[in-house]
């Protein structure tokens, strides 16, 4: 119990500027029909193999929150335990590694591993992970596929060198369907989604784009990364903490039922977090299908990056 105490201490820089706390986020557990702490959460994934956290990707109480999640599975799990980011693809792995080693500097990760531009909002988990020599996995699939994809065709990516083919799931990978499908056809029939200044926008709901090949690639590949890096052999005890947009997990879609595909007997909670605008108050019943844990957060507290 101290040692959890200690870590949530252990704030991020950018989350003790704005002095985050409890007061700022609710949780619920589904399982329990009740609310509950980060503690709770990191207990509950002993008997569980990944921990999906959904986020808003400019939410700071989100970022806060993450940070918070990944040192209190430190502290419970140790070196058997490695953070995974949708916000780095599968090609820039050597040069993630290069920096957790120590060889290369900052500013040539950035560069080099192409970071969002809200890169600050995910340094502190990457640095954590660097001083206590864990594994980064870089799950996505890099853009200029997902793009391929959307405008030619699984074919297209058939026909690719090995190498390009290394960089994504492997083909045929499964598309989305029944509701997480209709959820995608929603996006296809609105403007193209803005993400602001962090994450490549998605793919444009543009005439002749398929959408639903682009984004079922995304989901299919971060899934595949991450039940790669389980079945080697000094990685199978290990946890994995993973991060992506809310999207690609939520309702048990996406990333979570790619990970049921490649690894059926893989276990996984989902955190469905993000702000509401009736926060401190939540109507739990009307969010409860988004994940086993939800997570409300403050919406009057700024932003990280404006995304309008």
């Amino acid at each position: 119990m101290k040692k959890f105490i200690v870590a949530l201490a252990m704030l991020p820089l950018f989350a003790s500027a704005q002095k985050l706390d409890e007061r700022n986020y609710r949780i619920y557990s589904v399982k329990a029909g009740k609310e509950v702490t980060l503690k709770d959460i990191v207990s509950d994934m002993e008997n569980y193999d990944v921990l999906l956290f959904g986020e808003e990707h400019n939410d700071s109480v989100g970022h806060f929150l993450e940070s918070s999640i990944l040192e209190l599975m430190h502290l419970k799990f140790g070196k058997e335990l490695a953070l995974s980011l949708e916000m780095f693809d599968r090609d820039v792995q050597p040069v993630m590694d290069e920096y957790l080693q120590g060889f290369i500097k900052e500013k040539h990760l950035k560069k080099d591993a192409r970071a969002w531009s809200n890169y600050r909002d995910y340094k502190p988990m990457v640095d954590f992970a660097r001083n206590k020599s864990l594994d980064v996995i870089c799950a996505n699939a890099p853009t200029r596929y997902t793009n391929l994809v959307g405008r030619a065709g699984m074919k297209a990516l058939d026909i690719l060198p090995d190498w390009s083919r290394q960089q994504i799931a492997p083909l045929p990978y499964d598309t989305a369907s029944g509701k997480y499908y209709q959820k995608l056809m929603g996006l296809q029939h609105m403007p193209a989604a803005d993400t602001g200044k962090a994450a490549p926008a998605m793919p444009a709901a543009m005439k002749g784009f398929n959408m639903i090949l682009s984004q079922s690639l995304w989901d299919a590949t971060m899934a595949y990364s991450i039940t790669e890096y389980l079945k080697d052999k000094k990685n199978r005890e290990k946890k994995v903490f993973h991060v992506n947009g809310r999207f690609h997990s939520d309702e048990g879609f996406a990333v979570a039922t790619q990970l049921n595909k490649y690894s059926p007997k893989l276990r996984r909670l989902i955190i469905s977090s993000g702000s509401e605008a009736s926060f401190p108050k939540v109507n739990w019943d009307e969010l409860k299908n988004n994940g086993d844990y939800i997570i409300v957060t403050d919406p009057n507290v700024p932003k990280t990056y404006d995304d309008k």
